[in-house]
């Protein structure tokens, strides 16, 4: 058994506003899961993408603006909302403190596709052997 020490995993900027910190990956050994943090500054969060598998956005502290194709949610702390594979979404923080949520993802790396088009954002995969 692999004990993951969370606080041992450095905290990265995403985008202005945005701080993002990997706790379960390929990089931590997960084959199916991706679980992460991100702490947004009031007015900040995700731009419109999606991902090929489910995903899990959690508010752990805060107030955030969760928008699902055309249906607009407002999620406070402890709630939570399941992303359908290949819908596009977005959050943003519409509070007057911190924001911050969990994201997990059914896979075991990050990969987003902003949308409308974009190329795809990818992070934490292990790389593959040759």
């Amino acid at each position: 058994m692999s004990v993951i020490v969370h606080k041992a995993e450095a905290k990265e900027d995403w985008r202005p506003g945005v701080v993002t910190r990997m706790r379960i990956s390929e990089m931590t050994g997960s084959k199916e899961l991706c679980v992460f943090e991100q702490w947004c500054h009031s007015g900040s969060g995700a731009p419109t993408h999606m991902h090929k598998v489910e995903e899990v956005l959690s508010v752990l502290r805060g107030k955030a603006e969760v928008r699902l194709g055309d249906c607009v949610s407002v999620l406070t702390e402890n709630e939570s909302i399941v992303v359908p594979a290949g819908l596009e979404h977005s959050f943003r923080n519409v509070g007057d403190e911190e924001l911050h949520m969990q994201a997990i993802l059914a896979s075991g790396h990050f990969e987003a596709i902003p949308t409308p088009s974009g190329k795809p954002v990818v992070r934490w995969q292990r790389a593959m052997p040759l």
